[in-house]
């Protein structure tokens, strides 16, 4: 079997526009590629971008690691479907990654009962929409997020009282409470594949940031979940739309009343092998099952 894997050039090897945490990538590479070896298969990294004659020969391509879809989100769908359409497997399909490319998906699985961290959604966010969020959420620091984007890129924090007159995002935004636990306990990621429990870590940011991400100084341990908080990340994944994921990374933090859900990432999570060591093989048993290999 012949399996793609999606890059971009922040992430294919040998870019000479490689992301700083480009290694993340290749980590995951490697702990795919042997697992399916194993089995007889090959692994293929593609540029999200090639023509539909580059995936020529895969059964399954892995979405993998287009860490600048959001920035084409249109085209990046488009792809998505026209791999679809040509008669290749694509995980998580399309159909999953067009409903979760807008974190506005937090809402659906709110009203599916998932507990959500309160979020204020602004198409063309303002200092003014700032100011509205500490008087809706009575606290003194908030953050602002891209809808459409991920690892914690356009992202920024704010204080009341010290909010730019002039602030505006380019993008529509999620305004949340900064919550302070996530650096003081950490940010929870539970790994599934194929819907099962896979592994379990805490994510801490550098001292004096707020961002969990390697890229920003964060550290990730790997963690044996306590049977609740698994349950609650587990119903997450039992509610999402469109089938089983192949794979999916259930991000939370913790509140007085329990885990709270960050967000459900089901497009190009990393995917945390070191903390894992058996995801290899759990990932390419799950992909010969569903290309019946």
């Amino acid at each position: 079997m012949k399996i793609g894997f999606l890059t971009c050039p922040g992430t294919m090897p040998g870019s000479p526009v490689r992301r700083d945490d480009a290694f993340e990538h290749d980590l995951q590479v490697d702990a795919i590629r042997p697992a399916l070896a194993a089995r007889g298969g090959t692994l293929a990294e593609i540029d999200w971008r090639a023509p539909l004659e580059a995936f020529a020969g895969c059964q399954l391509v892995l979405v993998g690691t287009p860490w600048d879809y959001w920035d084409f989100e249109q085209e990046f769908l488009d792809k998505l479907d026209a791999l679809e359409g040509a008669g290749i497997a694509v995980c998580n399909p399309p159909a999953l990654v067009r409903w979760n490319s807008r974190k506005t998906y937090l809402r659906d699985l709110a009203e599916r009962g998932a507990a959500t961290i309160p979020t204020l959604w602004v198409e063309q966010p303002t200092a003014a929409d700032i100011e509205n969020a500490f008087d809706q959420f009575g606290c003194d620091r908030v953050v602002a997020k891209r809808q459409v984007g991920a690892g914690a890129e356009g992202q920024s924090i704010h204080r009341k009282g010290k909010v730019p007159a002039g602030w505006t995002m380019q993008h529509p935004a999620m305004i949340q409470p900064y919550l302070p636990q996530i650096a003081s306990e950490g940010e929870y990621s539970f790994l599934f594949i194929d819907g099962e429990f896979s592994h379990a870590l805490i994510k801490r940011p550098a001292a004096g940031d707020y961002r969990v991400q390697s890229l920003y100084g964060g550290t990730e341990e790997a963690i044996t979940p306590d049977a609740g908080d698994l349950a609650a990340a587990k119903a997450i994944v039992n509610t999402l739309p469109h089938g089983t994921p192949l794979y999916a990374r259930i991000d939370m933090v913790r509140s007085e009343d329990g885990l709270l859900l960050m967000e459900a990432e089901l497009i190009e999570p990393y995917l945390y092998p070191l903390q894992g060591p058996e995801l290899g093989p759990r990932l390419a048993e799950a992909i010969a099952g569903r290309i019946g290999n």
